[in-house]
């Protein structure tokens, strides 16, 4: 059995809970927030608790708060010489006090606590400061049914940087297209099932491959009526340097241009 402690309440946090709760091999021992107001639901499910004075012994301590406060709150801890861990993207393990052994348990997923996830599609980038602990958060990982990798801090925060762009920016592009359709009374469900297949396309092909549109074939005519169509200028303004980058990327504005003779388009 593996011994964990929770600290934070946000949307890692609680979906981590639910995951432990669920486990067979893993003891959720103490489930920690300062405001006490935000976790006191399950305190029938686990022991709840607003005093780091208060914190058990375990095997493995999660902070699973902003990047912010992670350092703050490793200085915090009223322990030394046991095993701490974060669960984010971007901050180095050598961020929190070395008082005790340090590592990051990171899933690379979205969450919302709002919507249900199931932990095997949830991969975690794992990182410790020796073998044994290693060993132990791969255990952890795969006790909730995930798959685990051993990823450097500089590897882990290149992840980071890329889950930025297909996920909190792919879902603001979903923002602009909900709000140009509802413009027009258009309702967002008939676009669903492009976005389903578009992520779907790339579990089998790669994203070079899988482009399509008027800026891969350099169809002047609708890029330019595209643009006379949005009305925002913010949107506008991506709308065009996205439309250079994939230009640039699939050479389409020098080498379609020249061909004259050709009417050939791709959906």
């Amino acid at each position: 059995m593996i011994s964990v402690v929770l600290l934070g309440a946000g949307n890692v946090a609680t979906h981590l809970f639910k995951a432990f709760k669920s486990s067979d091999t893993v003891v959720l021992k103490q489930w920690y927030n300062r405001n006490y107001e935000a976790i006191k639901s399950y305190k029938n499910d686990t022991e709840v608790i607003d005093s780091l004075s208060n914190l058990k012994e375990a095997d493995i301590y999660i902070f699973a708060i902003s990047d912010d406060a992670i350092s703050n709150m490793s200085k915090q801890l009223p322990f030394s010489d046991r095993f701490v861990v974060h669960t984010s993207g971007s901050v180095s393990m050598h961020d929190m006090d070395k008082k005790n052994t340090r590592g990051v348990f990171y899933p690379l997923q979205t969450f919302s606590k709002t919507s249900d996830i199931s932990f095997e599609d949830v991969p975690f980038c794992i990182e410790t400061e020796d073998k044994l602990r290693l060993q132990l958060l791969k255990d952890l990982a795969s006790a909730i049914g995930s798959k685990s990798y051993k990823i450097s801090t500089e590897q882990r925060q290149t992840l980071h940087l890329s889950a930025v762009f297909v996920n909190n920016f792919t879902n603001q592009l979903y923002r602009i297209a909900h709000e140009i359709s509802d413009a027009k009374s258009i309702n967002f469900e008939i676009l669903k099932p492009l976005i389903l297949e578009t992520a779907k396309k790339v579990q089998d092909i790669s994203p070079y491959m899988a482009q399509t549109g008027p800026a891969k074939r350099n169809d002047k005519k609708t890029i330019k009526r595209h643009l006379k169509q949005i009305e925002s200028e913010a949107h506008k303004t991506i709308y065009e340097l996205l439309t250079a980058s994939i230009q640039k990327t699939h050479g389409t504005s020098t080498r379609l241009s020249n061909r004259k003779n050709s009417n050939h388009k791709t959906d």
